[in-house]
């Protein structure tokens, strides 16, 4: 994603988004990754809920990022980042 504040002189949206969609889940992605596989062979249970909290994070920061960069011109200012 790119910031560009003096698009909103412009009237335009300063956030554009560059890259799409995740196109794959975090579980698939975590797989590949043995710091995280490590959980879910000492404890499934812990790692499968831990796994279904963090898609969630995963698809609410996606969605405010594409709702931020969908707001038309300086609007997009008055929104704080947490």
């Amino acid at each position: 994603m790119r910031y560009n504040p003096d698009l909103v002189k412009q009237g335009k949206n300063p956030l554009t988004l560059d890259s799409k969609a995740p196109s794959i889940t975090l579980d698939k992605f975590e797989n590949n990754e043995t710091r995280f596989s490590m959980l879910t062979h000492s404890d499934p249970e812990a790692a499968k809920r831990l796994l279904a909290m963090a898609q969630d994070e995963v698809n609410a920061r996606w969605r405010l990022y594409e709702h931020w960069a969908a707001m038309p011109g300086s609007g997009a200012t008055q929104e704080k980042v947490q």
